[in-house]
């Protein structure tokens, strides 16, 4: 039995009606127009085409305004939810190791996963330029799901909204993600305390240093890939040895120094990290070095900062360095308890200064 017009029929003809009705058709344009986001057939065509045939899974198949989870299964994994969103709106679109796509994924993935989540699902709601290319449609939505199953998540529902030539730079993506904490997992700048020490995953300032070059505003030449990859592996390792972990965040826009320096705040303790311990590839540097940038600041895509206890550091640090994603790691400073929300560099030469918060954005649309 169909629903034809809100009534209950049986007749062949509007069930055959119906089949054609919901079939997905194929996007014939070569370019995002207005039509695209009408609502309408061109709307629903570019949906099913572009979006559903790449994110497909049960519960995006469902089609509906929402997507719904069972939360008896839900709770089997923890006792608490875990929800974060973010706007991805970088540029360039693709630059040298990643995307806006596979970003938007690990980006979001990364932000559950500080909190000691595991992610579940994701969702994916795009702004699109009337211009835009649909051959770059396909790319980004293709990455984002090539990632998403690297990394064993869906995307499960979304949106798309197209916007007059002009109004966005081509395409801008907003992705929310769900996870579940498990029991017993308590991770906050909260905890911090003094005796604490400092660890991050590997060479920091290497998404930054890519966007800017990709941009081709520079005379410059360099191999240096975004570190854009997913976390949640390897912060599933560190909780695994270390349940009482004091605190964990990605290294995003504002680099290490903001990073450092929220949790000195939050938690009013000093902060001393050591700029010989301090992961830095050769190239970044020298890059910083000729543009007066400073890598503490440059942003991060692939990048863990933890606060852990002393006694379980060791160990810690061997559990990532056994992990892809956490070759490099090294143990960069100690929390102390004066001067309280200051984070302190002891640098190459022997002296220190105050690593105070980014004032400004030494990178603008670095994700």
């Amino acid at each position: 039995m169909e629903v034809y017009n809100n009534q209950e029929v049986k007749n062949p003809l509007f069930q055959k009606i119906e089949q054609v009705r919901r079939r997905a058709n194929k996007v014939k344009d070569t370019h995002i127009n207005l039509s695209h986001g009408s609502g309408g057939k061109a709307m629903r065509d570019l949906i099913n085409d572009v979006f559903v045939s790449s994110f497909d899974n049960p519960i995006l198949s469902q089609l509906e305004d929402q997507a719904s989870f069972d939360l008896s299964q839900l709770s089997l994994l923890g006792n608490r939810l875990a929800f974060t969103t973010d706007s991805y709106v970088v540029y360039p679109l693709f630059f040298p190791g990643s995307n806006i796509g596979e970003l938007a994924v690990n980006g979001t993935i990364n932000d559950l996963a500080v909190s000691g989540a595991k992610p579940l699902y994701l969702t994916c709601s795009m702004i699109l330029e009337e211009g835009l290319e649909l051959e770059t449609l396909r790319k980004v939505v293709f990455s984002m799901q090539n990632a998403a199953q690297k990394a064993g998540v869906q995307i499960v529902t979304g949106d798309t909204k197209v916007v007059h030539r002009g109004c966005a730079d081509k395409l801008f993506i907003n992705t929310a993600g769900i996870g579940i904490i498990p029991s017993g997992i308590d991770i906050s700048p909260r905890n911090i305390q003094p005796g604490d020490v400092v660890i991050i995953n590997g060479e920091i300032g290497n998404h930054g240093a890519a966007i800017l070059i990709a941009r081709g505003e520079l005379a410059l030449e360099t191999d240096i890939e975004s570190d854009c990859q997913p976390l949640h592996e390897l912060v599933a390792e560190i909780i695994n040895v270390c349940p009482g972990i004091k605190a964990m965040r990605d290294a995003t826009r504002g680099g290490l120094a903001t990073v450092l320096n929220e949790f000195a705040q939050t938690a009013n303790v000093g902060i001393s990290i050591n700029e010989k311990a301090i992961p830095v590839r050769e190239e970044v540097n020298g890059m910083c070095e000729i543009l007066g940038l400073d890598p503490l600041y440059l942003a991060n895509e692939g990048k863990l900062v933890i606060i852990a206890p002393k006694e379980k550091a060791e160990l810690i640090l061997s559990t990532m360095q056994n992990h892809p994603a956490g070759k490099q790691a090294a143990i960069i400073g100690e929390i102390l308890p004066q001067p309280p929300g200051i984070v302190l560099l002891k640098t190459a030469f022997g002296a220190e200064r105050i690593v105070d918060m980014l004032v400004g954005d030494q990178l603008p649309r670095i994700c």
